[in-house]
């Protein structure tokens, strides 16, 4: 019986793991198709928020957000929070703002979780048809 419990548990929490956006992600490059770099995407107070955990391009280590405004201007981009303030609502969270370090610009954004291994990222100005998807999966 102890067995059986413990084959149980095990297989619920298997299942739970991959039903929240909460964990790490692979972000590829829009040109290469190539994963450049692993983002962890976390809660603080009730809040979604992302950085850039691992840049998988060994010369891009110590770059830096040159094109970023205010307190990001110059930061590195490894350790830079890229995803801000984004509140559950319903099957996605939305009402945050998403940095794109390549470019410094600040989108507003929504993600949602599509599959238990696909995030689908749209980052839009003024209303999202007017923006861009992206999609990440989930890194191991």
């Amino acid at each position: 019986m102890k067995k059986v419990i413990t084959i149980l548990v095990v297989l619920v929490t298997v299942s739970l793991n991959g039903q929240t956006i909460f964990g790490k992600w692979h972000s590829t490059n829009d040109e290469t198709g190539e994963v450049d770099s692993v983002v962890k995407i976390y809660e603080k107070e009730g809040k979604a928020y992302a950085k850039i955990i691992e840049i998988k391009d060994p010369e891009r280590q110590n770059a830096v957000c040159t094109e970023c405004k205010g307190a990001n201007k110059n930061k590195p981009i490894l350790g830079l929070e890229i995803l801000t303030g984004l509140e559950k609502d319903d099957d996605e969270w939305s009402g945050g703002k998403i940095l794109d370090p390549r470019n410094g610009k600040v989108y507003k954004c929504y993600i949602e979780l599509v599959e238990p291994n696909k995030l689908k990222l749209r980052g839009y100005i003024g209303f999202s048809l007017l923006g861009k998807t992206k999609y990440w999966t989930r890194a191991e």
